[in-house]
């Protein structure tokens, strides 16, 4: 490796260490309540230095919240070759695993009043409804069934929520409660011949 190609390395690895803490930071404080300085303070590093990598707060924000949509996405990635319904299990578990090893981040990502999260979490919901649809074959291109999976992704937002505030279910119990009314919706919208629900692991 050449020296340069070094250097480089050393550059992408400190900013991925300040992004990781800036996202902690952010959930701890919010935006609002977070300066450049303090930021700057928490990661140990020079004010000069944090703004050679991120211009701006605002940039900072940002890129903290595209790493973490991005982090998702990747995690929560379907299986092609299982089942529908397999595919649903897994992805949701996953879900809730990327959850549950940051709660107060997420928590804070979802309660944020910013333009820019509010984006992101549009995308996200957009691409993991598309998945679900598809996986649903001609069931998913009934209006009754979109609404049925967009209106379901809105309770499993706030049912995630109050999972992170009291902390008294089980991942294992939540997952299956969110199962339960996923498939609950799909019967009241009248979808009846690619239900997700077979061969779900048990």
């Amino acid at each position: 490796m050449s020296e340069r190609a070094y250097r480089r390395l050393q550059r992408d690895e400190r900013r991925e260490l300040l992004l990781a803490r800036a996202t902690e930071l952010f959930a701890q404080h919010g935006y609002d309540g977070l300066s450049m300085s303090q930021l700057a303070r928490e990661a140990q590093i020079s004010k000069a230095l944090l703004y050679h990598y991120f211009p701006s707060k605002r940039r900072l924000f940002e890129a903290a919240l595209e790493e973490g949509a991005a982090e998702l996405r990747q995690r929560t990635e379907p299986d092609p070759a299982r089942p529908p319904g397999e595919q649903l299990a897994m992805t949701l578990d996953a879900f809730l695993q990327w959850v549950q090893e940051r709660p107060a981040a997420y928590a804070t990502l979802l309660q944020s009043g910013s333009g820019e999260v509010r984006e992101i979490i549009t995308d996200v919901r957009a691409t993991t409804a598309a998945r679900i649809l598809s996986g649903l074959g001609a069931d998913g291109r009934r209006p009754a069934t979109r609404a049925a999976v967009h209106g379901w992704l809105g309770f499993l937002d706030g049912a995630t929520l109050d999972w992170i505030a009291h902390d008294d279910l089980s991942r294992e119990e939540l997952h299956g409660m969110l199962l339960g009314v996923f498939a609950g919706a799909l019967i009241a919208s009248g979808a009846s011949g690619g239900l997700p629900t077979q061969n779900l692991p048990a």
